[in-house]
């Protein structure tokens, strides 16, 4: 039989996770009636901690768990270099593992590192991740979960994450001042809110412009990778009238697009201007080098880190978590393959 969990017995009664959990716990701010009535269905239902969070709570462990979707990944590097920065400094190891952007592995890791007996996750979800019920239920066992990067609203809990939409509405606004008037975008998929977020950046700036969205300049990745940057290229190059400019959702893609048309004998930026996103230490060393918007990846793992040790702090103190969500600016680096040549 499924062993009931805080949230099973929240929804029993109608009350939130947090007042079960406090009442089961004896806080003096729960009254006597709500206390009883918890207590009766907790036993009715069969609750009963689980081992491991009682084990977090007697004895002191300090590791924290991290998944990404890629360890190598630049972006992901740098998060991570922010993440052992701050952890280690307050005496915490770090336990690392990767989704390969798969919903099924994020749910298996996840798992595997709540056996572990880490105190707490930092999360970037997978790009297939649409249902978060996995980490609900570790929330439900005690366990402290801060996401970063890609997100989902659905999961109450802290996130860190770039301002999407105004990096990606800065891209286009920087091609679009320059007078490019036909901006393509290669989009990401179509769960994740941080892609999401880059093409309403994208459509927004084209609407503050007075240009019509045109669905023939829009790519949606399924993976996110170089290849797809290459097949969308020569599809917007066949094209009647092809666009004079390219947003593209990441690096990789942006790289990938630039590959195609340098092959298909456009030059950029003087046929097509590109800009990426994340600005890969590659940028700088491509010829052209690719103007790209970057985001704050060591910063968003310093803040993570910050958040998630401080729920690890209260849980253990037993006062109720606090969420916070950050959103930390994106900025936009301009090189050679968004300008436009000068007029001789």
């Amino acid at each position: 039989m499924k062993r009931a969990t805080l949230r099973d017995i929240a929804q029993s009664l109608g009350v939130t996770v947090a007042t079960v959990s406090r009442a089961l716990k004896n806080y003096p701010d729960i009254s006597a009636t709500t206390k009883q009535t918890v207590l009766a269905t907790a036993e009715r239902m069969h609750y009963a901690p689980h081992p491991l969070a009682v084990k977090l709570r007697q004895k002191s462990y300090r590791v924290v768990g991290v998944v990404v979707p890629d360890i190598v990944h630049p972006f992901f590097s740098d998060v991570i270099s922010g993440i052992i920065e701050v952890v280690e400094a307050l005496g915490y190891h770090v336990i690392l593992s990767q989704s390969n952007e798969s919903y099924e592995k994020e749910i298996r890791v996840t798992q595997m590192l709540l056996a572990t007996g880490v105190d707490g996750l930092l999360v970037c979800l997978s790009n297939e991740t649409v249902d978060v019920g996995h980490l609900r239920a570790l929330q439900d066992y005690d366990l402290p979960v801060v996401l970063f990067d890609k997100i989902n609203s659905g999961l109450d809990a802290s996130t860190v994450v770039t301002n999407d939409f105004q990096g990606a509405y800065d891209a286009v606004t920087h091609l679009l001042d320059q007078g490019y008037t036909r901006v393509a975008h290669i989009k990401g998929p179509p769960h994740p809110e941080n892609t999401r977020q880059r093409f309403a950046g994208y459509r927004a700036a084209l609407a503050a412009y007075g240009l019509p969205f045109r669905p023939e300049y829009v790519g949606e990745c399924h993976a996110v990778t170089h290849s797809e940057g290459v097949t969308f290229a020569r599809q917007f190059m066949a094209l009647p009238e092809p666009p004079d400019s390219l947003f593209a959702v990441t690096d990789s893609v942006a790289i990938g697009a630039i590959t195609a048309l340098r092959e298909g004998g456009w030059r950029v930026p003087q046929d097509m201007a590109v800009i990426g996103f994340s600005d890969w230490a590659v940028c700088q060393l491509m010829e052209p080098s690719i103007s790209s918007v970057a985001q704050p990846g060591y910063e968003i793992g310093r803040r993570a880190s910050e958040l998630l040790l401080r729920e690890i702090q209260q849980l253990r103190d037993e006062q109720p978590l606090e969420h916070d969500h950050l959103v930390l600016d994106a900025t936009i680096k301009i090189r050679q393959s968004s300008q436009r040549p000068a007029i001789r």
